[in-house]
């Protein structure tokens, strides 16, 4: 079996969740991720904090042997 390392998984694009609250802070998830979520005072910090995370989270799941879901790969569909 071949181990994938933290760089391939930080390579797969996982959908985020950016939501902006009523405070003027950002939320920031990846829901595939459960629990790898963060905040920030600006949308550009929200996405930078959820890189540190998502690497974290990553880094933490590879340690421990947790196995880590991958985003499903893009369809493409045809339009006729």
């Amino acid at each position: 079996m071949i181990s994938k390392t933290l760089d391939y998984y930080l390579s797969l694009p996982y959908p985020i969740q950016l939501i902006p609250d009523i405070n003027g802070t950002w939320f920031a998830a990846i829901p595939l991720l459960k629990g790898c979520m963060t905040q920030g005072d600006s949308r550009d910090e929200a996405l930078e904090m959820l890189d540190e995370a998502k690497m974290l989270w990553l880094e933490t799941a590879l340690e421990e042997n947790i196995v880590i879901p991958e985003p499903e790969p893009l369809k493409l569909i045809a339009i006729d």
